[in-house]
């Protein structure tokens, strides 16, 4: 927080402080969450958008930039993720938060990097890779994943040539080009990070856009990337681990969706 010696977002003093000895006894592990320190998380107007303040004093991110979001919606939405802690702040329940430093701190000064990052994936999207049997599984495979390849030929103008297996394809150069418009053509950080981690979570550019621009809902987008393990688990049964870790990137995907729809 600006001006004040209190913790910022991650809890962590502006000065450094005296060794905690009980904490080094424990010794190396998962760091400690820290303290919630604030009474109330409010919001404040902060040019065309507004800044997230903690007991009215404006927050600020990790890199110590305003903690501003671009519509009330979202700004609302950050600010029921803080109200939401109780004793301590825990940045794992507080995806749009994370989110919104990200969008901050490391999309907005890069974004050309962003969109040179985003694509590459223009040339490897999971949708283009199929597989070559049980006919149960390519029948899935193209009925999830054909609808969204003949949209982004139609509105996007990328044409894919699909594989089978796991050889590379190289995509058509207008493919490439077309997409990489497509990800310029994404207004703000804010919907660019969300673009980012809806890419990198399901491996395909496409089914990000897709999400992005309303042709697909998360659910069916989340779907659509997970048709594979979907058909594993029905021959070979569920892994409780491989689940939980679905179901965290899952809300991680769904918290992303919704930053991009709460940002316009």
């Amino acid at each position: 927080m600006s001006d004040d010696p209190k913790p910022d977002w991650l809890g962590e003093p502006e000065h450094p402080t005296q060794p905690d000895p009980t904490r080094a006894a424990r010794g190396p592990g998962k760091p400690a969450l820290p303290k919630r320190f604030y009474g109330e998380a409010g919001l404040a107007a902060h040019g065309d958008g507004f800044r997230l303040t903690l007991d009215g004093r404006p927050a600020n991110t990790p890199a110590r930039n305003p903690l501003a979001l671009p519509t009330r919606a979202l700004a609302e939405a950050v600010a029921a993720e803080w109200a939401a802690q109780v004793a301590v702040i825990d940045p794992a329940t507080m995806p749009l938060t994370r989110l919104a430093n990200t969008a901050i701190d490391g999309v907005a000064p890069r974004r050309e990097a962003v969109v040179d990052d985003l694509s590459a994936y223009a040339g490897t999207d999971l949708l283009a890779y199929r597989a070559g049997d049980p006919e149960r599984l390519v029948r899935a495979q193209a009925e999830a994943w054909d609808p969204i390849l003949d949209w982004a030929h139609s509105d996007l103008g990328a044409r894919f040539i699909l594989g089978e297996g796991v050889m590379h394809v190289t995509q058509p150069d207008t493919t490439v080009v077309a997409l990489r418009r497509a990800i310029g053509e994404t207004e703000g950080p804010f919907r660019l990070a969300a673009l980012h981690t809806l890419t990198t979570l399901t491996g395909s550019l496409v089914l990000a856009l897709a999400v992005l621009r309303g042709q697909a809902s998360p659910a069916e987008a989340w779907a659509a990337a997970h048709v594979d393990e979907t058909y594993q688990a029905s021959v070979w049964g569920r892994d409780a681990e491989a689940e939980a870790r679905h179901a965290l990137r899952q809300a991680e995907f769904e918290a992303a969706a919704r930053l991009a729809q709460l940002s316009r």
